[in-house]
């Protein structure tokens, strides 16, 4: 596990509270995790989630990821947990506006401890943000204590890719993003076997490094202009962001980060 100790909850907030996390929205749309639609898709399919079922989204930012259940998966209902305030207001307005706020219900909470019922879901969702928590451990646990017995744990994540990185790279990247640490896909399963899991599948989608070379390419090629909007104009931000970018993209084609896909059963 590649570890950075000076970031906290309070980092990860103050990234999605401002104008970063709306650059990231920007570049990303509003489901801000590589692949979009389709690794959304992607993931559901392989964790045979559809209508009938009722899901936790543990870190559900905007609620982006529980829309798209519920539309594009039947799902019943879902209820999102996240400690963002500014995050979840933003989710809750825009499921109002969609129609889709009797099926969908947001918490402000710490996912490691998020108060919701025990065996109350028939899975829990995640997508490209667990990289956040500190805890990993307690994280897998709380997911364990809320998803029913025969149930689904459904989640994508950044993980440490199968080249090892430099603690010069490792230290300047878990910076940058505000990862208090990232874990490989073998670390995970770890977590997941000793809170009762079976893994069914843990594999890299393959997915990032195309996906960061078009997130750069939209900031350099087409939105610089509404970038620079959401960051106040701040030429010299705006350069050190893209630096930090192409460092990003250069882990990714090296193999140094992935993002991973993970799929597993509470064991009954």
């Amino acid at each position: 596990m590649q570890t950075l100790s000076s970031i906290s909850l309070a980092d990860v907030q103050a990234v999605y509270d401002g104008a970063e996390g709306n650059l990231w929205e920007l570049v990303m749309g509003e489901q801000i995790h590589i692949g979009g639609f389709t690794s959304s898709m992607d993931l559901a399919e392989q964790a045979r989630i559809g209508s009938g079922m009722q899901g936790v989204d543990l870190c559900c930012c905007n609620g982006a990821g529980m829309r798209f259940l519920v539309r594009f998966r039947g799902v019943d209902g879902m209820v999102g947990v996240d400690a963002t305030h500014t995050v979840l207001e933003r989710g809750r307005r825009r499921t109002e506006e969609e129609g889709l706020s009797d099926r969908i219900e947001f918490v402000e909470a710490d996912v490691c401890e998020s108060g919701l019922p025990d065996e109350s879901a028939d899975f829990v969702w995640g997508e490209d943000a667990w990289c956040y928590v500190t805890d990993k451990d307690r994280l897998v646990g709380e997911a364990a204590r809320i998803v029913r017995r025969g149930g689904t744990i459904a989640f994508t994540d950044w993980v440490a890719g199968p080249q090892a990185m430099s603690d010069a790279e490792s230290e300047r990247y878990l910076a940058f993003m505000k990862f208090p640490n990232v874990l490989t896909l073998d670390e995970y399963r770890a977590h997941l076997d000793s809170h009762g899991f079976d893994v069914h599948t843990a594999t890299d989608t393959g997915r990032f490094p195309a996906y960061v070379d078009l997130y750069l390419d939209m900031l350099t090629k087409q939105l610089t202009y509404d970038a620079l909007k959401r960051i106040g104009w701040d030429t010299e931000l705006m350069g050190m962001l893209g630096g930090e970018m192409t460092f990003i993209q250069e882990l990714a084609h090296d193999h140094k980060i992935s993002q991973g896909l993970i799929v597993a059963q509470r064991r009954s």
